[in-house]
């Protein structure tokens, strides 16, 4: 539930905060004080669009903060455990915390039409704060009467009614596998030559590939070896000089070093005697001798290995012939790549009899699936429309409005008699819409005629409809706003009015924006917009009123100003709607 609203600069609103408590709060107002901010904050915080206009003259930037409780408090204070569940994992995922269960969620727009939002201390994208707001806020005003006449939302209040939500759901979701699976195979049938030149063309650049049969790095690999054997002549020459300076030439019979140094150690370790200067110079010759066996063993093994020039010219012919996978990709991992894709394109675009033959029964039974789910919609549909009709006229009339309300079913491929089991029954694929084989129109019989919701109702008449679907409709643990929704409606109409608000607010948070002392009457909490005007500026306050308050404000409303007899009028008003809540 709302619990505290925050709004700076919106409007002719300077700075006001609003607390509201579980139950019914009203607010109200003189006319341009600002009560219409209140549900533009709101609006706002729904992830609504942001309007430069909307902010105060003379100030850079609007911002509205509003505080939810998402756990804890009473069972009828927060949305249903499964949505908690659902808020509370996404304040988590976008890293945000929950204060005592709470989540402040706040969003400002500066003079230039930017705007910004905030989630539970995270800064988020609207459409974030939309998904959020949507599973604890509704806002109703005078435009989604008009919305009562779309054939798509009629039929989304019956579903929601007869409890087919997720049926239909359910069948969308079959339409959508149907409708893929169709598109294939007609792709596939229509264009079976295009394909087939393309499945031959791929079949021939895999067995390119496959050919050559590459490795992952190979050519970066060849680039290093290839360098490396360029420069193999001056390494083996080089490494053969050395090697023959140390162990002399085996055509030439000439002294190499090792033997010249080996005889010099002989010489002087024999003419050491006890000289031991002498012995010392024949030993450090001797060791001398031991190093260069060492070396010329490594310079062995290192000759042994250097590259054969004789294998240039094999890898040169590898790395042209890699060089003709650059018809795919840059380089050879590039064209391995695309090779594992065109594998899968293949497998996808097979137009052999078999493959097409396998398809058309997939889409056959798709098609078998999805329309047994139309069906069972259709079926739910057409029971429960009876029922809903019935709701709804005795809400109505309760509501002081002579008319009765119909639901008018159409089912596609029927046998014209739309009855349960049997709707729908011939029913094709070409029936199938976005939301089944059903269509629903919503009327009302006044004066004996039955005629379309929108194309004869009130604007007055259309607010109780909405009102009564809501009632008939309402769940449990949300926050319900209704901006002025009572326009057009007077006298009982509006006790009743009121009569209903405050039962649908036994489960849930209900905000009204009114100006009916009859609706007021009926609220748990009342809370006013005052305006202070002065030559230069326009400003407004919002806060809640006491019980005396509460009085002096319904005689307001009832008599224009403030009077023994308005104040009598006030507390009889009171005092009867009371008496009506103690009741339900």
């Amino acid at each position: 539930m709302l619990t505290e609203l925050q709004i700076r600069n919106l409007g002719v609103i300077e700075e006001a905060t609003a607390e509201f408590a579980a139950g019914f709060t009203v607010v109200t107002g003189e006319t341009g004080a600002g009560k219409t901010m209140v549900v533009t904050g709101l609006k706002l915080l729904s992830g609504a669009r942001a309007d430069a206009q909307r902010v105060r003259g003379g100030t850079d930037k609007a911002s509205v903060d509003g505080i939810f409780r998402i756990l804890g408090g009473d069972a009828d204070s927060g949305p249903a455990d499964g949505d908690a569940d659902k808020l509370a994992q996404m304040v988590e995922e976008i890293g945000g915390y929950l204060d005592d269960g709470e989540a402040v969620v706040s969003r400002s727009v500066n003079a230039s039409g930017r705007s910004r939002a905030h989630l539970a201390g995270r800064t988020v994208a609207a459409g974030v704060l939309s998904d959020f707001t949507s599973r604890l806020l509704t806002i109703h005003g005078q435009s989604d009467q008009l919305q009562l006449t779309d054939p798509v939302k009629q039929l989304r209040s019956l579903d929601s009614f007869a409890g087919l939500d997720d049926d239909r759901r359910e069948y969308r979701r079959l339409r959508r596998q149907w409708a893929g699976l169709a598109r294939d195979l007609n792709d596939r049938t229509v264009k079976r030559r295009e394909l087939a030149l393309e499945a031959e063309t791929l079949r021939h650049a895999l067995a390119q590939i496959d050919e050559l049969d590459p490795q992952p790095g190979e050519d970066e690999d060849l680039k290093v070896r290839i360098s490396r054997l360029q420069d193999a002549d001056d390494v083996r020459s080089a490494v053969a000089t050395a090697l023959t300076a140390v162990d002399g030439d085996p055509e030439d019979a000439g002294e190499s070093a090792a033997d010249a140094l080996g005889m010099a150690a002989s010489v002087l370790e024999a003419a050491a005697g006890g000289d031991p200067r002498i012995a010392c110079l024949g030993s450090r010759l001797a060791a001398l001798v031991g190093e260069l066996a060492d070396i010329s063993g490594e310079l062995g093994t290192v000759l042994s290995a250097a590259p054969d020039p004789e294998n240039l010219e094999d890898l040169l012919q590898r790395q042209q012939d890699l060089r003709e996978l650059r018809t795919f990709a840059v380089d050879v991992d590039g064209a391995l790549a695309w090779r594992d894709e065109a594998r899968e394109r293949l497998g996808a675009i097979d137009v052999s009899d078999d493959v097409l033959e396998e398809l058309r029964a997939r889409v056959s039974d798709a098609a078998e699936e999805m329309l047994a789910a139309a069906r069972r919609l259709a079926a739910g549909r057409i029971a429960a429309s009876a029922r809903f009709a019935e709701a709804v006229t005795a809400e109505i009339r309760g509501l002081q409005m002579a008319a009765e309300f119909r639901v008018e079913v159409t089912t596609h491929g029927g046998d014209g008699k739309n009855l349960g089991k049997g709707a729908g029954k011939n029913a094709t694929t070409a029936d199938c819409g976005p939301d089944g084989i059903t269509e629903v129109e919503f009327q009302l019989v006044q004066g004996g005629s039955a005629h379309p919701l929108g194309a004869t109702a009130s604007g007055g008449e259309l607010s109780r409809v909405m009102l009564a679907l809501e009632v008939i409709l309402a769940g449990s643990g949300r926050t319900m706003v209704f901006d002025e929704v009572d326009s057009g409606v007077g006298g009982r109409a509006a006790v009743e009015i009121g009569r209903r608000l405050a039962r649908l607010a036994v489960h849930n948070q209900v905000i009204v924006v009114t100006h009916l002392p009859q609706v007021a009457a009926f609220a748990d909490a009342h809370v006013h917009v005052s305006k202070a005007a002065t030559d230069a500026t326009v400003r407004s306050s919002v806060r809640t009123l006491t019980e005396e308050e509460r009085v002096e404000e319904l005689s307001r409303m009832l008599a224009g100003l403030e009077s023994d007899t308005g104040r009598a009028h006030a507390e009889e008003l009171l005092e009867t709607a009371q008496t009506a809540k103690a009741a339900m």
